[in-house]
């Protein structure tokens, strides 16, 4: 008979997620809280669900983890209700109680509170909780009111910094599979200097970038690929801009924002240059590899992400070009961008065991240039760098 869990992709170890329950249960009992409740409905951003399951929210379907201080989970998902088996099957969950489901949409407005009725049939277990919310900003007001409104006398609280603090410190396993994902990206990135070629259209390149990305084993892809002449600022873009036929001559800027076996990030990104590159973007991107081991230096244990954003514009600045505006470093683990953000308004410090993707850019008006990698904070620094691409505009 077939083994169901041959379906199954790379998983986490139950070792681990025991690792994290008993983490997350050590900061609820300081706190008196009796339940987390976190929703969530995209992989990109969608780490707390991923985090305390295992499973991962997608396509703007919404999935609800409900984690008791001294209980298995429920999981709570769109699916049929009973009594079909509702989403993920049986066989496959660690450390759940229960699985409910309901078809519930969000463009379908009538069925905005079926999860959250669910949800509060289990809440309603224990009398005058305390309900620690994890995510709050991903919790919709549909999803929120209904829980205040059918909780009458429960305390609400919002949890998500004290699991954020957790969160960010990466696990021995955890920086095992990150590095994986950098070694994916830096094979897929191989590939695109293979196909990279005048006449074809950027999507086509990204459709490449993106087929390699798979068949090494990403089960999540956002590629940006931008194309420009000399002489033009060339910043990365999303999908509905890369219509443009790339020419001879030409700067590419491609980013590959991809997860990896197990489902955590990492991001690389390069520039390309159809032939000879000019003399001003080799020097923008010299100046962005330059910002980029300015940052490195900076990232150790204790240092506040302001301290180093302001370090990277005065550097920037100081070579000519604009401050960054943009987001130019943060963590990352199971969402694509998770805390700290490097930048002036972050309360979370540098820690040991963090996760970061560091990758400024270079621009002024007529030019632009960034690089982009990942790096493991140790107690002395960050370590090596996970990618192995060459910090080089790469000719092709």
């Amino acid at each position: 008979m077939e083994d169901p869990k041959e379906r199954l992709t790379t998983c986490i170890s139950t070792a681990e997620l025991e690792r994290r329950w008993k983490a997350a249960r050590e900061v609820m009992r300081k706190n008196k809280v009796n339940f987390l409740l976190m929703r969530q409905d995209e992989e990109f951003l969608g780490g707390y669900v991923k985090w305390f399951s295992d499973f991962s929210a997608r396509h703007s379907y919404p999935f609800t983890v409900i984690f008791p201080a001294d209980d298995e989970m429920t999981l709570i998902s769109c699916s049929g209700p009973p009594p079909a088996d509702p989403f993920p099957p049986q066989w496959s969950v660690r450390g759940v109680k229960r699985r409910l489901g309901a078809p519930y949409f969000s463009s379908a407005h009538y069925t905005g509170t079926y999860d959250a009725e669910l949800a509060v049939g289990v809440l309603r277990e224990k009398k005058r909780a305390t309900i620690g919310l994890v995510g709050k900003s991903y919790i919709p007001v549909t999803f929120y009111d209904y829980l205040r409104k059918h909780l009458v006398g429960y305390k609400f609280m919002d949890m998500t910094d004290q699991i954020d603090q957790i969160k960010a410190i990466k696990s021995p396993e955890e920086v095992e599979l990150i590095k994986k994902t950098a070694a994916l990206q830096d094979a897929a990135m191989e590939h695109v200097k293979k196909v990279l070629k005048p006449g074809r259209r950027e999507f086509e390149v990204h459709a490449d970038a993106l087929h390699s990305t798979m068949m090494l084993g990403s089960e999540r892809q956002l590629i940006l690929v931008s194309s420009g002449p000399p002489g033009t600022p060339v910043p990365f873009q999303f999908r509905h801009f890369q219509n443009r036929v790339i020419k001879e001559g030409d700067q590419v800027s491609i980013l590959l924002e991809v997860n990896g076996p197990g489902g955590f990030y990492t991001e690389i990104g390069r520039i390309f240059s159809i032939g000879k590159p000019s003399q001003e973007l080799q020097d923008a991107f010299g100046v962005a590899v330059e910002a980029q081991k300015i940052t490195l230096k900076l990232l150790k244990p204790g240092v506040r992400p302001k301290d180093i954003w302001d370090a990277n514009n005065e550097f920037l600045q100081s070579k000519g070009y604009g401050p960054e505006r943009r987001l130019y470093a943060h963590g990352q683990g199971y969402d694509l961008v998770e805390r700290p953000l490097i930048r002036y308004d972050e309360p979370m410090k540098i820690k040991a065991g963090m996760n970061l993707v560091v990758h400024p850019g270079a621009a002024h008006g007529t030019v632009w240039a960034a690089v982009c990698d990942n790096y493991i904070v140790t107690e002395g620094g960050v370590g090596p760098c996970l990618h192995q691409t060459p910090k080089e505009v790469i000719v092709v």
